[in-house]
């Protein structure tokens, strides 16, 4: 393997995380691939098919709740493959429940995924990038990183506190040459799921009405090439028919 600069992508799905992957490995890096265990399959599919396209692409299933894992995984990567240049939390966890139904089990599960997940991936990204001061550090956020929505109680609160990571983060790296930001994705991604429960996908995406996981990542690997005179902390990409 070579020793090129590594950009990780936790939460490699098969929409945003995947687009995001193709667009930083067409920058010359090796791109890290993360899900959990279950979806191994498909995060080696997903670099299989980078690698086919003349990219670099490592599959490398782990949960990234768990501590353990996540120290083991960026020293492997540091390791084994080369040194983190880019880091980008990308795990969704959105999910929908009326207060009176929001278990604690839920509650909890949602912060682990949407927000302690994110704080393990930064701290230890941290750790290896700032003694060579640099590097960027990407968390996706959501419109429930803003407001709460009905239903949402969990996912808005695990969001907002990513978002708080993240601008605390930026305070203390920035100063360090490390780049801290976090995007809003406000609005609905041309993704497996919307295509799966929405009748009129093809007229929305007809319309320009979904954001295109392409035009995400395309945004991803210009914030990473930001000049340090003009650095952005947050930024959120919307359709142009979204209301806000």
């Amino acid at each position: 393997m070579s020793r090129k600069q590594t950009c990780l992508i936790i939460g490699a799905g098969d929409d945003t995380g995947a687009a995001i992957a193709r667009a930083f490995a067409r920058e010359g890096m090796t791109v890290c691939l993360v899900r959990r265990e279950r979806h191994a399959n498909a995060l080696e599919a997903l670099a299989q098919s980078i690698r086919d396209s003349g990219g670099d692409a490592v599959a490398m299933p782990a949960d990234a709740r768990d501590e353990d894992e996540m120290i083991a995984l960026i020293d492997r990567i540091e390791t084994e493959v080369g040194p983190l240049e880019v880091a980008v939390f990308n795990i969704g966890a959105n999910v929908r429940f009326g207060i009176k139904e929001t278990t604690a089990r839920v509650y909890r599960k949602v912060w682990e995924m949407a927000c302690f997940a994110g704080f393990l991936m930064g701290r230890e990204a941290a750790k290896r990038m700032e003694p060579r001061e640099r590097g960027t550090i990407i968390f996706t956020g959501a419109t429930a990183s803003m407001r709460g929505g009905v239903g949402y109680s969990a996912f808005a609160g695990a969001k907002h506190a990513l978002r708080a990571l993240a601008q605390s983060m930026g305070r203390e790296l920035g100063p360090k040459n490390i780049h801290v930001v976090h995007t809003l994705i406000d609005g609905a991604i041309d993704s497996n799921f919307i295509r799966e429960n929405v009748p009129n996908v093809d007229d929305l995406r007809d319309q320009d009405a979904l954001l295109n996981p392409d035009h995400i990542a395309q945004t991803y690997v210009m914030l990473h090439n930001q000049p340090r005179t003009a650095w952005t902390h947050e930024l959120d990409m919307r359709p142009w028919t979204e209301k806000w």
